[in-house]
């Protein structure tokens, strides 16, 4: 993946070493074994990157029983950084615990696709699902003037693992879908026989679209 480029879903995360609030990094080997939610933010000191700082801590223990850590970003340094993090704690009541990269050079948000320029000079509200192995699974992009759902980054992770372990695809708002709940969805039929097989079978709406119960 060249630097100024956007990464891709299914792309290897760039090795890379960072500077961070609790000391350097390598990304992605530390991380190895583990689901990462890497998050960018514009700015430190700004009023919804803290509400989402705040939430993403607040959520932090639903994060780790996933086997999943969190990593911040921004382009500021680590310094705003630690002075940010202590003002979150002694006024909101919330230690931050995960670490923040600190990208004052912006050869993170560069490799990572995270200043767009028709949205300023600040990175965007970056959201990157990584898997055990390192790899981009999603990735999500929110303006500035939005903040994000932790509610659905849990949920993606628990349907990542779900979708992983099973074989099995999540339907949408899964495990609350509109039409078949918390069931998932069996691969479709690749070839007639199991087409046909499928046709009527309880839990078929057709050969096509199966489901199940874990």
């Amino acid at each position: 993946m060249e630097n100024g480029t956007m990464p891709m879903m299914g792309q290897k995360v760039p090795e890379m070493e960072v500077v961070t609030t609790h000391g350097k990094k390598k990304l992605p080997h530390d991380y190895k074994g583990k689901w990462l939610v890497l998050f960018s933010h514009p700015g430190d000191f700004t009023p919804v990157c803290t509400t989402e700082f705040v939430s993403f801590q607040r959520h932090y223990e639903e994060f780790r029983k996933l086997n999943t850590e969190l990593l911040g970003h921004s382009v500021d340094q680590v310094f705003a950084h630690i002075k940010w993090t202590e003002w979150i704690g002694e006024n909101l009541d919330t230690e931050i615990e995960f670490p923040i990269i600190a990208d004052d050079r912006g050869i993170v948000a560069d490799k990572l696709g995270l200043i767009h320029p028709e949205k300023g000079s600040n990175t965007v509200r970056g959201v990157f699902l990584i898997d055990p192995d390192g790899v981009f699974r999603a990735i999500l992009y929110y303006p500035q003037e939005i903040g994000r759902n932790m509610d659905e980054i849990v949920r993606m992770i628990r349907a990542f693992q779900t979708s992983d372990k099973n074989g099995v695809a999540v339907p949408a708002n899964w495990p609350n879908n509109e039409i078949i709940k918390d069931e998932v969805i069996i691969p479709p039929a690749a070839d007639v026989e199991t087409a046909k097989k499928r046709t009527g079978q309880e839990g078929c709406f057709d050969w096509w679209f199966c489901h199940k119960k874990l």
